[in-house]
């Protein structure tokens, strides 16, 4: 029987989001780190940022890769077998001294981030929905993920007044084996055609693979992931030495900020309070209106947002409001996103379908993290990456509006009777 509007949250859904939500708190909290290891090694910028980088790198790699193994193998093997490489990627990190091997165990974290992250937990989601919940429910489940940037970053910035960052990282390791614990929820109704379980990988890649509107969605996922990879690497690092001086007396220092580092911090966390708002409320709107409009005004909005914020001075205010409005935007892109891929390829090989697509968001990370840091070193400023961030989020509103949103399997049936 399939579940109805009563029943959207699910233990599936449930279990799913919170999964999310801790694997995202701890890969959120990179950018936090990047100045006490630089500082205490006396690196370049360039060094963890490469390390970064890599990691973002290696989850697009992972996640069509484990969104495969997961529907040989089954979704919770997946899961478990990502935890453990998470938590792995994370304690070898916490002993390396060199940046060779920071780079080195950032392949570990990010394959680890792909097992536990939104191309196997989405897909499950996807798949264990209704049609008519099915976008909220994938807007619900990604707003839990940005919740993890609301915990992690304050987190690490908390306990590093406490304890050197490895032994952060070494806790962090224990916290994300903790939440297999949440695995017996993840049970549930599957929802796809029987059409769909009969048809093979390699007949729907194929079929994916020839269609315009797949590359289309591919390329414009591209923009997403640079400017989301650059924030989280690099805005506590850029306000801590851009941002005019926080006053003593200011309402930030009633809350407990009273440095640029901590603002650094707070900002990340705002991104992740506004973004649970924007991608629900993404969701909602990919249940009525075409998703690939909905993803154009989103890419377009975030052109205008970061144009505007690095043509004013830059103060805690206009930080805040960077953070609230860019953090909206968010993550609204991916239930949209993945909600298209399901939509127009059918629910059975989501999970490697959309870990394809995801791919191009890591590499867009991968530049992002890495063009940030390097030209960081050559220039001494983050301005000329930014404005990159810019070009790309406009090109992505406009390779959005040529897809084709309607199923494939209809779009073919109607080829077949009018001998197109």
């Amino acid at each position: 029987m399939s579940q109805t509007k009563d029943t959207i949250f699910t233990p599936v859904l449930i279990a799913g989001s919170l999964i999310l939500m801790i694997g995202f708190a701890i890969r959120a909290t990179f950018g936090v780190f990047q100045i006490p290891i630089a500082n205490e090694f006396g690196w370049l910028r360039s060094e963890f940022s490469l390390a970064i980088a890599i990691q973002n790198l290696a989850w697009g790699i992972g996640q069509p890769l484990f969104g495969a193994f997961a529907e040989k193998f089954g979704d919770r093997r997946a899961i478990i077998l990502g935890a453990i490489i998470y938590a792995l990627g994370l304690i070898l990190t916490s002993f390396a001294i060199t940046p060779g091997a920071h780079q080195l165990y950032a392949i570990l974290v990010g394959f680890g981030v792909a097992g536990t992250g939104f191309g196997v937990i989405l897909a499950i989601v996807g798949r264990a929905a209704s049609d008519e919940n099915r976008s909220m429910a994938l807007g619900i489940a990604t707003a839990f993920g940005s919740a993890g940037q609301i915990i992690g970053p304050p987190t690490a910035e908390f306990l590093l007044g406490y304890m050197n960052w490895s032994w952060v990282f070494i806790i962090f390791a224990g916290v994300i084996l903790a939440s297999l614990l949440l695995l017996p929820l993840m049970r549930g109704e599957q929802v796809a055609s029987k059409a769909e379980l009969d048809e093979t990988l390699s007949a729907i890649l194929g079929k994916a693979f020839r269609d315009p509107s797949f590359t289309l969605i591919f390329l414009g996922f591209f923009s997403c992931g640079f400017q989301l990879g650059f924030i989280t690497a690099h805005f506590p690092a850029f306000i801590t030495e851009m941002c005019g001086p926080i006053a003593q007396d200011s309402l930030l220092a009633s809350i407990g900020v009273k440095t640029t580092s901590s603002l650094g911090a707070l900002s990340i966390a705002v991104i992740g309070a506004a973004n649970i708002v924007g991608t629900i409320l993404a969701g909602k709107l990919g249940q009525t209106y075409a998703k690939k409009y909905l993803l154009a005004i989103i890419y377009t909005l975030r052109t205008i947002v970061s144009a505007l914020f690095i043509m004013v001075p830059m103060t805690p205010v206009t930080v805040l409001l960077f953070a609230s409005s860019m953090g909206f935007l968010w993550l609204a892109s991916v239930p949209l996103t993945s909600g298209l891929v399901g939509y127009i390829y059918g629910l059975r090989y989501m999970g490697t379908l959309y870990g394809i697509v995801f791919f191009s968001h890591q590499l867009g990370s991968f530049l992002g993290v890495w063009m940030g840091g390097r030209l960081y070193d050559i220039y001494g400023s983050y301005t000329a990456v930014w404005w990159v961030g810019v070009g790309v989020g406009a090109f992505s509103a406009i390779v959005n509006l040529p897809v084709i949103e309607r199923p494939l399997r209809e779009r073919r049936a109607v080829a077949v009777q009018t001998g197109l």
